[in-house]
């Protein structure tokens, strides 16, 4: 009886003396018995404790000795009889209650004590299936030949040109913490082909409401040789459906086809100026609303954005130059992905960029030598567990959420 048993494997172990291990979850002190709820990673195990041994408060970790008896009414259809408990860590009262069903603590309470809060199986859940999300994600690409980097998130430009970056003093000298992997998996489309990675960007966001962050995590890809933004597209899908079906979260809607529209057309169906040059929240939720009416769907491609709305690196619609061939996916009515096929010429940079090329060397060095027609995508992590999970603000899909006003814990 060397190892430990886990709550999901009480059953294996049906007669036998077992320990487990893990925290007091909750206590229910009876006349006679006392019911002791023990959590570990797995779930929850309940522990059959005589009268008159004192059971240490919640939150403890402890390890429990004894045998496992079959009892429908338990955790998993078995319980564990009590042969003796040793205290490895007591515990204070934790600030939220987390034997209850569901959290009743307010937003900010749960972010203020996240450290405590996140120990609760609903929080454990939504990490879960984030963490189940960015492996399908991996597993994915990895599949389809893609090779995964790690990029600097501390860069001497600003990826995409504005004013929402984080400077630093980079030993006397400015730098800006990366806004996005842009440049360099462009750059590295032309040594592997295709790349993704996983990991952090950072906006300094001024915006202060419930679906923006200062910091989160991107999922990035980038693949090479392809004809069209249409082909990025392709791989988006597929990684979506992979992300989603790893959850096990179910209810999200799903065609065969994900519905496309062109930005102009997006425009008309909102009953929006067609002067507008981007689609405002109001719009995207129209949008989702029509999907999910007219296809079925959740989901839901918006391409052709303006040129004048897109970064420079942008590859314009060939028949149009003023619109772009790149995309948005709304996901339940609020933008996701973010995607496109990029410009692969180095004269079209030069043209694009004009006197600002001249800051942009090491970048344009990759086109100079030769790249193959490419474009990419992002999703945010935190966005899209929000979106799957119904909460109305990504905090609540965020560990530890860094916004205009958090920087703790």
């Amino acid at each position: 009886m060397s190892y430990r048993v886990l709550s999901s494997d009480l059953a294996e172990h049906s007669g036998a003396e077992i320990r487990l291990a893990g925290w007091v979850h909750r206590r229910r002190v009876l006349a006679r018995v006392t019911f002791l709820i023990l959590r570990d990673r797995a779930g929850l195990a309940q522990v059959v404790v005589p009268a008159g041994v004192a059971v240490p408060p919640e939150e403890s970790v402890i390890e429990v000795t004894g045998t496992v008896v079959a009892n429908s009414a338990a955790p998993g259809g078995f319980e564990v009889a009590y042969t003796a408990i040793e205290v490895l860590a007591e515990a204070e009262a934790p600030p939220v209650e987390l034997f209850r069903p569901e959290l009743e603590a307010g937003l900010p309470a749960l972010l203020d004590h996240a450290a405590v809060s996140l120990r609760h199986p609903s929080r454990q859940a939504v990490f879960r299936a984030g963490a189940a999300a960015v492996a399908a994600f991996r597993a994915t690409l990895d599949g389809l030949g893609f090779t995964e980097v790690f990029t600097p998130k501390i860069v001497g430009s600003a990826t995409e040109s504005g004013a929402n970056v984080f400077a630093l003093d980079y030993f006397g000298r400015p730098a800006y913490l990366a806004q996005s992997p842009q440049f360099y998996k462009q750059t590295m489309v032309g040594v592997f082909e295709r790349v993704y990675e996983v990991g952090p960007v950072f906006r300094a966001e001024p915006h202060d409401t419930s679906r923006h962050l200062a910091t989160y995590t991107s999922l990035d890809a980038e693949l090479g040789f392809i004809r069209d933004h249409r082909d990025v597209m392709e791989v988006l899908t597929r990684v979506i459906r992979a992300m989603v079906g790893a959850t096990g979260l179910s209810g999200v809607q799903m065609p065969p086809v994900f519905p496309v529209l062109h930005f102009s057309e997006a425009l008309e169906l909102c009953e929006a100026d067609p002067g507008e040059p981007d689609l405002a929240p109001e719009h995207e939720r129209a949008l989702g609303a029509w999907a999910l009416e007219e296809h079925g769907s959740d989901f839901v491609y918006v391409e052709g954005y303006p040129m004048a709305k897109r970064p420079f690196y942008t590859h314009p619609q060939p028949s149009d130059p003023r619109w772009s061939n790149s995309f948005d996916l709304l996901f339940r009515g609020m933008e996701l992905v973010t995607g496109g096929q990029r410009r692969h010429r180095y004269a079209d940079y030069v043209t694009a960029l004009g006197r600002d090329a001249a800051g942009l060397e090491g970048y344009l060095e990759a086109f100079r030598h030769g790249m193959p027609p490419h474009g990419g995508f992002a999703i945010g992590l935190e966005r899209f567990l929000a979106r799957l999970t119904g909460a109305a603000n990504v905090r609540e899909t965020t560990l530890f959420p860094r916004d205009l006003h958090r920087l703790a814990p």
